[in-house]
C-alpha cells in the first residue's frame, strides 16, 4: 500500500497538476466469453500519455504502480488498471494531493464510486453494473468510448437468454 506521507509535496502537487490537465480516470469494458452471467471485464482505469516520458516515469516512481510504455506513434503512456494498485496507491495519492478544477474533482470523485462498487464484487451482478454504467455516463463529459452503453447492454441480455 502507498504511504502518501512519504511523497515530497512538491512532487505530489506536480503530479496532480499534470494529471488534471492530462489524465483521465475511467472505467473499462472488456467482452469476455468464459465470464457468464455479465461477459464483460469491468475495470477502473488512470492513465496519462506524453510525448516525454520522464514526467511519466515518475508517475510510475511514486504511485509505485502502473505500467509504461510507448506506442507506435511515439506517444509514452502510463496506465494503472490493477484494481488493488487503484485502490491502495492512486486513490489515496489523488485524495491527498487533489485537483483545482471542477471536472477533474467531479470525474475522479466518480472513479472512487466505481472503484468501491468493483472493490465490492457489486459489477458481478447486473444491478451493479447499471449503476457502473448510469456514474460512467456523467465521467469525462461522456467522450467516445469503444463499447456504448446500449452495446455493454446487449450483450447483457444476449448473454443471459444462451444460458437460460
Amino acid at each position: 500500500m502507498l504511504n502518501v506521507k512519504e511523497i515530497p509535496p512538491k512532487i505530489g502537487y506536480y503530479l496532480a497538476g499534470f494529471t488534471d490537465g492530462e489524465g483521465s480516470f475511467n472505467v473499462s469494458f472488456r467482452p469476455r466469453e468464459d465470464y457468464k452471467k455479465i461477459p464483460w471485464k469491468i475495470s477502473a482505469c488512470f492513465n496519462v500519455s506524453q510525448r516525454d516520458k520522464v514526467i511519466l516515469a515518475l508517475f510510475k516512481k511514486h504511485l509505485k504502480c502502473g505500467t509504461l510504455r510507448q506506442r507506435r506513434d511515439g506517444l509514452w503512456y502510463f496506465e494503472v488498471n490493477n484494481q488493488r494498485a487503484i485502490v491502495e496507491n492512486v486513490i489515496p495519492f489523488f485524495r491527498k494531493f487533489g485537483f483545482l478544477s471542477a471536472k477533474k474533482k467531479r470525474d475522479f470523485s466518480k472513479f472512487c464510486k466505481i472503484a468501491v462498487l468493483i472493490t465490492a464484487g457489486d459489477h458481478l451482478h447486473i444491478s451493479g453494473l447499471k449503476k457502473i454504467l448510469e456514474i460512467r455516463r456523467e465521467m469525462n463529459d461522456g467522450g467516445k468510448r469503444k463499447y456504448e452503453e446500449g452495446d455493454i447492454l446487449r450483450r447483457i441480455e444476449e448473454s443471459s437468454e444462451t444460458t437460460r
